[in-house]
């Protein structure tokens, strides 16, 4: 098998494999599911053309969601992207992340406040806390990853809980 044949079916079982991560993590940065997609597949071709061109990652998952999160930073900062400031629908991903939330039994005025906080946070914070929360990635990670010192981080992580905490509350 040459090397193209080879990268082409290592490269559909990364996709398979991660596909569902990956697009669910640029949907909680983005917030929105048209450019998460599109932003997923650029991480997608950049996994094939790191499969032809250079040696492949230790591993795959961890550097498909380093590219990721960093291909959503840039979508984020392009003028084109805060030009529309369009509030996308998380309400789909409710059913992925309650998972992670320890009371799923939680009624749905509660998950719809806490989904309006989360989409009113501004791009750092709702960032550092997807990042250290839903990924589960220390302070220091975080940090790296978004150019941030780790004060920062946690600045904008205090930030963020404060406002989702008062949606809890309520």
């Amino acid at each position: 098998m040459d090397k193209g044949n080879s990268a082409a079916v290592d490269h559909d079982r990364i996709y398979r494999t991660y596909r569902s991560r990956i697009l669910n993590l640029c949907r909680l940065l983005l917030r929105d599911p048209d450019e998460a997609e599109d932003v997923a597949q650029e991480v997608f071709l950049r996994a094939f053309e790191r499969l032809i061109s250079q040696e492949p990652p230790e591993v795959w998952e961890a550097w498909l969601v380093r590219v990721a999160v960093n291909a959503c930073r840039d979508r984020q900062r392009s003028g084109w992207w805060k030009s529309r400031r369009k509030q996308g629908d998380l309400d789909e991903l409710a059913t992925w992340v309650s998972r992670s939330v320890e009371d799923e039994a939680r009624s749905r005025e509660w998950h719809a406040n806490l989904w309006r906080k989360l989409r009113a946070l501004n791009n750092k914070q709702r960032n550092v806390f997807v990042l250290r929360y839903v990924e589960g990635w220390s302070t220091n990670e975080v940090a790296q990853a978004l150019g941030l010192s780790e004060a920062g981080v946690k600045t904008h992580l205090f930030r963020a809980v404060r406002q989702l905490r008062k949606a809890i509350e309520r």
